[in-house]
């Protein structure tokens, strides 16, 4: 793929309520930060894409909500509804373009003002699904216990991943649940949706996020430390639940496989040093590892055990404490773009890891019925 890096990051904290800002507000907040980390000012950026959805932010065309914070004034902007990874994915291509040198990414989420529930229900099925009141809970239970069954996962081995993500959220200051809990806790908590207790489960939360990505001919100009995009790529599997084996995920391992080919890794396993990792449930950090062949199917539970997946682990994931440190979600991918960024930047404090290539991943979709796989670089 031609050579484009990103040259700026900026968020806000994550929050359980951000009651006394706007949609506008966290985006202006994300948007000058991320200026600032580039050295830029908003007439260096050549066009904007805002990431949300209608549902989350209940309004139609939500991403006017936060055009004129995201600099979109005599710009052309665009607009994504899902996760930011796949709203960078537009960025990127149109940095590549050669229509457009710099991107503005932003995404964000307000998940304090939806019901969650209500809104997951709509994205099922309106004939066969919808009326049986299921939800993004009680879909991922389901997948859960497949992946569960055919693996030998244990419910132990879920509440590890846990207590390490919450743990590794108490050294990020921007995290919004971080916790010293043990495995005892995460089983003791309230069961949700079996086998998925209340510790199993991300929070609801709030955040925006933003990146600027420029392509190569850009980079020099400004003074942001370049992180270099080596490969990106999603896929989608089936709408209908009932039409994928719900124990693995085929369009995470064709979209891994992509962006790996892309970034030349032959052996992911070996050659990724980093990861943060959609998580909105702990199970899924272990089998999004696996489909991904970051670890062979059925042992990311052993590794976990052995502490292969710590900060100081042979492969750090979810360093930042991940969705279970806080999960805004819209712009929860893009936060993971964010994270590899910082850690290959040197800049991630207290969580900081020894690596140089790292990998972020969003998700979209009941399940993961899509997902985007992005694989950066500290060198170009």
């Amino acid at each position: 793929m031609e050579r484009a890096a990103i040259i700026g990051t900026g968020m806000t904290k994550i929050e359980s309520a951000k009651r006394t800002e706007t949609f506008a507000d966290m985006a202006w907040e994300a948007v000058n930060k991320a200026l600032d980390d580039a050295g830029m000012t908003i007439d260096d950026v050549d066009n904007v894409v805002t990431t949300s959805n209608d549902f989350w932010d209940g309004r139609t065309i939500s991403c006017m909500a936060v055009g004129d914070a995201s600099g979109a004034s005599h710009k052309n902007v665009s607009c994504v509804e899902g996760d930011g990874t796949f709203g960078a994915f537009y960025g990127l291509s149109r940095a590549l373009s050669g229509s457009y040198g710099t991107t503005l990414v932003t995404a964000h989420s307000k998940g304090s003002e939806s019901i969650s529930s209500l809104i997951t229900n709509a994205s099922f099925d309106p004939i066969y699904d919808r009326w049986l009141g299921m939800d993004m809970v009680s879909a991922s239970a389901m997948q859960a216990n497949a992946y569960m069954e055919r693996t030998g996962t244990t419910s132990e081995q879920l509440a590890m991943v846990s207590v390490k993500n919450h743990g590794n959220a108490v050294k990020n200051p921007l995290s919004q649940l971080p916790m010293s809990i043990s495995v005892e806790d995460v089983l003791g908590s309230e069961m949700i949706s079996d086998p998925l207790h209340k510790l199993d489960c991300s929070p609801v939360s709030d955040a925006c996020c933003a990146i600027i990505i420029a392509n190569e001919s850009r980079v020099p100009a400004y003074s942001g430390c370049p992180v270099w995009i080596k490969g990106a790529a999603f896929c989608s599997d089936a709408f209908f639940l009932g039409d994928r084996d719900l124990s693995r995920a085929k369009a995470l391992t064709e979209a891994a496989a992509k962006a790996f080919s892309m970034a030349g890794i032959t052996n992911p396993s070996k050659e990724i040093q980093v990861a943060e990792i959609y998580d909105a449930f702990t199970y899924q950090e272990l089998m999004w590892l696996e489909e991904m062949g970051l670890c062979e199917s059925g042992t990311a539970g052993s590794m976990l055990e052995k502490g292969e997946f710590d900060i100081d682990g042979r492969l750090p994931v979810n360093p930042s404490g991940g969705l279970l440190g806080g999960h805004p979600v819209i712009a929860a991918g893009l936060i993971r773009i964010v994270e590899i960024v910082k850690q290959l930047r040197k800049e991630a404090g207290e969580y900081q890891v020894d690596a140089k290539r790292g990998l972020a991943h969003g998700v979209n979709g009941l399940c993961g019925q899509s997902h985007c796989v992005w694989v950066l670089d500290s060198e170009g």
